[in-house]
């Protein structure tokens, strides 16, 4: 795996954003957020980009309060946490990573195709391990099927659609758990436990039979 620098200077944007964050709060991580848990996981969350109080903040993907506080606790409802999120440096991952698309803060929590781009090698120095790919939203699905090396008119993103990739692998989409998607209810915890259930399915069979999936 392979990981930005701390002072990774690929997207002009982000490097301003990320001073400007520094002088305003000094004990804020505002660097590029690392991903977190056992790097042999089964199973990869793949998030979007760090937000300015969350993990810009504490250096730990989804630390923000309503997505992080809901992502958490499904981990741990499905086995895959040593506890919902606290108020402290968070739970241990069991057999699950969390990583993010984009590793810096973007402003207005939206990167552009560059930045998505420029990030696009550490994403995929982060997919090999992993049996299932649990990817949240349209912008970080359309990466890491770039990261793949695949066609994206051949795996379009749907909330719950799975993807089979060769090995026996699995992308499994869902809406991501940001705080606009929970209070349109676009996203509903219903929706998302579900998705867990299926996920929680497939870590625990390996995957998909190989003969289930593509070349």
């Amino acid at each position: 795996m392979i990981d930005p620098p701390t002072e990774c200077r690929r997207c002009p944007r982000l490097v301003a954003l990320r001073h400007d964050v520094r002088a305003a709060y000094p004990r804020y991580h505002a660097a590029p957020v690392r991903s977190f848990g056992p790097a042999t996981a089964r199973l990869l969350v793949v998030g979007l980009a760090p937000a300015l109080h969350g993990a810009n903040a504490s250096g730990r993907p989804f630390s923000d309060e309503q997505s992080g506080a809901l992502i958490y606790r499904m981990l741990y409802d499905y086995g895959f946490a040593s506890r919902a999120q606290g108020p402290d440096a968070g739970p241990e991952l069991r057999d699950c990573r969390i990583t993010n698309v984009v590793k810096c803060l973007p402003p207005q929590n939206k990167p552009v195709a560059q930045e998505i781009n420029a990030c696009n090698p550490f994403l995929a120095s982060e997919l090999a391990p992993a049996r299932i790919l649990l990817v949240l939203g349209g912008v970080a699905h359309k990466a890491v099927v770039r990261a793949l090396g695949m066609r994206q008119r051949d795996r379009v993103f749907a909330h719950g659609a799975e993807h089979a990739l060769p090995g026996g692998r699995v992308l499994v989409d869902s809406y991501h758990c940001s705080r606009y998607n929970l209070n349109t209810r676009r996203l509903t915890e219903a929706m998302f436990a579900r998705v867990f259930v299926r996920v929680r399915q497939l870590v625990d069979a390996g995957g998909l039979p190989v003969n289930d999936a593509p070349p």
